[in-house]
């Protein structure tokens, strides 16, 4: 990662988050305990007290919520160095973690479960941790993706090695809302897996508002980074439901995901405008047309932020953002086709079908009285459609800039203000020099322009496989053996004796290799040795990893001497605990604050179609039953006896209580 004491200014940015969100943390408690209080005592002077402290601490949430979300729309830190006349892109701020000590409850289950001596993993658990810690602070680049994507990768073979179905390790992890700053800690490894995912989203949002989009290759680069930030976060939504932070709700990730297509679409319009926009019918049709989508994409992603529950806490300012957005660029789609109206007369040489088919293209309907064709070809009505479209233009210009003086942040952005007055006073130019004495008898409404993009937009999925990475705990074995979920007994040692040249057993499988075949009578059958036993060692040689030709080569070589083999056998996996996973979320609203009680049914009713109860932060949703525990949240195994009494999923916590 790169250096978390650099004095970037993205680094100060993120520095900054980390010190709100400590201080949301103990405002938070503060409330928590108040509110306690106030439900516990029934003394009247006390309570006085209790209430006037309380309004106090919420004042003061309220102040630091503010903060946050001026760390979000930051929006110019981001952006690229380079001298610009656009409107600044919004990226996603990484969310901010705890340090997280892997050695004691990694060394133990080593030692517990592989039967191990687990001083001799401890640099592969140094490694795993300075990972995880580089992973704090990656670079703005493809090596910060890469960096980011191989720790995820890493965490699905630290899941399958050392976090079993039926228990907790000890390992709490503690991640923060990006938005409302407010702590999320579980023991349950799948929170760190979709806060990793969402940083890698949101660290690919950074990197597209970093590129110079003042070069066709920098603006190719902001639409494939924006594109892939999609594909992350829609990968998050649908890949990990019920999750406990706002940040990552399927509503939020809903609306993050179309905005960073807006943005996408925003650079495709700004990449074909880039050489120029040259002052011909067909070309300004185009570009009419491409930049209304624009507008039409920024209007939903407006709406979508005004709908509940992620209007209490997206940024205020990017709704706004949004809005102006929206209205700037319908402004400019009126402009485009005003221009077109007023500047293009029809000519003798000119195809009038195929203009009459680009301008019928354009709208759903034409204002009463008026034909596409009549309009072409008769100068007055041209010339009062073109009109109308630049009062409309000017309407929504004026619109932007009252949206932007309202809101503090916006105001504060001094290049936003630039390109919003410019495209006015454009625009008021334009229609002055169309304004004639008989004005008054205009009454003509510009129709709504339909918006079309021959540049499709589409989330690009993440492509984990093109990350090669290494398992750091690779020496424990082969993982479709070797895993948390398996029990062995512990390694049995057994002295084979060659008896008139042959083993009086067999070894199938691939590696580790199975006992096969077993003669019932042979010396090591005496000593111990079982149908199906793996073979971990051969001499005191480790060999886990390796096939049949190869264990039988090493015991071949010892010749007619004694050799010591050490075996393990399989246990009995089934269990009828059920598995718990807590979330500690200091006050967060009734939907996200739950202890759930992931469990297997053992028998259903078949009259009944009772549905299945969906796990915390459960991993997909097709093929569940067919899933192995690596790829859901584990559940207990149905074990033989029956559980007939159901229990409730869900138990809430404080759920009197609102996050602000």
């Amino acid at each position: 990662g790169c250096n978390p004491l650099a004095e970037t200014g993205r680094s100060k940015l993120q520095n900054q988050r980390a010190v709100l969100n400590q201080q949301i943390l103990r405002a938070v408690r503060m409330r928590a305990g108040a509110e306690n209080l106030l439900r516990a005592t029934t003394n009247n002077k006390v309570r006085e007290q209790v209430l006037l402290e309380l309004s106090f601490v919420n004042s003061d949430l309220q102040i630091l919520k503010e903060e946050l979300e001026g760390l979000n729309i930051s929006v110019e830190v981001y952006q690229n160095t380079e001298e610009t006349f656009s409107i600044p892109l919004v990226p996603l701020g990484l969310k901010e973690t705890k340090e997280v000590d892997f050695t004691l409850p990694l060394k133990d289950f080593i030692l517990e479960h592989y039967s191990e001596d687990s001083s001799e993993y401890e640099d592969e658990i140094a490694d795993l941790m300075d990972l995880r810690q580089a992973c704090r602070t990656p670079s703005r680049d493809e090596a910060g993706i890469e960096m980011l994507i191989s720790y995820f990768l890493q965490l699905g073979y630290v899941e399958n090695r050392f976090f079993p179905p039926t228990r907790h390790m000890g390992v709490l992890f503690t991640w923060y809302d990006s938005f409302t700053g407010v702590p999320v800690c579980q023991q349950n490894l799948l929170l760190e897996k979709a806060s990793v995912l969402f940083n890698i989203g949101a660290l690919y949002t950074q990197i597209g508002t970093r590129c110079n989009r003042q070069t066709q290759a920098g603006l190719e680069n902001a639409v494939d980074a924006f594109q892939r930030a999609a594909g992350v976060l829609s990968y998050l939504k649908e890949t990990f439901t019920h999750t406990p932070s706002y940040d990552m709700s399927p509503a939020m990730l809903n609306v993050l995901v179309k905005m960073m297509l807006a943005q996408a679409q925003e650079c495709v319009f700004e990449q074909i405008g880039l050489p120029g926009i040259r002052n011909e019918f067909f070309t300004l049709v185009k570009m009419t047309q491409e930049v209304a989508k624009v507008g039409e994409v920024y209007m939903l992603v407006n709406t979508a932020m005004n709908q509940e529950p992620v209007k209490e806490n997206i940024p205020y300012s990017w709704s706004k953002l949004a809005q102006i957005k929206s209205d700037h660029y319908k402004a400019l789609a009126h402009y485009f086709i005003a221009t077109v109206l007023c500047d293009h007369e029809l000519q003798s040489g000119d195809d009038e079908d195929q203009q009459e088919k680009a301008l019928s293209q354009l709208y759903d309907y034409m204002p009463e009285g008026l034909m596409v064709l009549t309009v072409l070809k008769d100068k007055v009505q041209r010339k009062q459609l073109g009109k109308a479209h630049l009062r409309k233009a000017i309407v929504y210009h004026e619109e932007a800039l009252r949206v932007c003086g309202l809101c503090k942040k916006l105001r504060n952005i001094d290049v936003l203000q630039e390109v919003l007055t410019a495209a006015h006073k454009r625009s008021l130019l334009k229609y002055a020099q169309q304004e004639t004495e008989d004005d008054f008898l205009s009454l003509i409404q510009a129709p709504d322009i339909l918006p079309k993009t021959e540049y499709k937009i589409e989330t690009i999925a993440p492509q984990f496989s093109k990350v090669k990475v290494k398992d750091f705990f690779h020496r424990l074995g082969p993982l479709t053996v070797f895993s948390a979920k398996q029990r062995w007994t512990a390694p049995c040692t057994i002295h084979i004796h060659h008896e008139e040249g042959e083993l009086g057993f067999g070894l199938k499988g691939g590696s580790p290799v199975q006992i096969y075949c077993l003669d019932p009578v042979c010396s090591a059958a005496s000593m111990g040795l079982k149908e199906g036993d793996y073979i971990v060692s051969v001499g005191g040689v480790d060999c886990k990893w390796l096939g049949v030709n190869e264990v039988l080569e090493k015991l071949r070589n010892v010749g007619e001497q004694p050799i010591e083999i050490e075996v393990i056998s399989c246990q009995d996996t089934a269990s009828s605990m059920h598995n718990k996973s807590a979330t500690y979320s200091v006050g967060m609203q009734k939907t996200y604050s739950l202890i759930c009680l992931a469990m297997e049914e053992d028998k259903i009713d078949q009259t009944k179609k009772a549905p299945l109860k969906l796990p915390f932060l459960s991993w997909g949703t097709k093929n569940r039953q067919k899933a192995a525990s690596t790829l859901c949240l584990p559940s207990a195994v149905a074990g033989s006896s029956q559980i007939k009494k159901k229990l409730s999923p869900f138990t809430l916590l404080n759920t009197e209580s609102s996050l602000y």
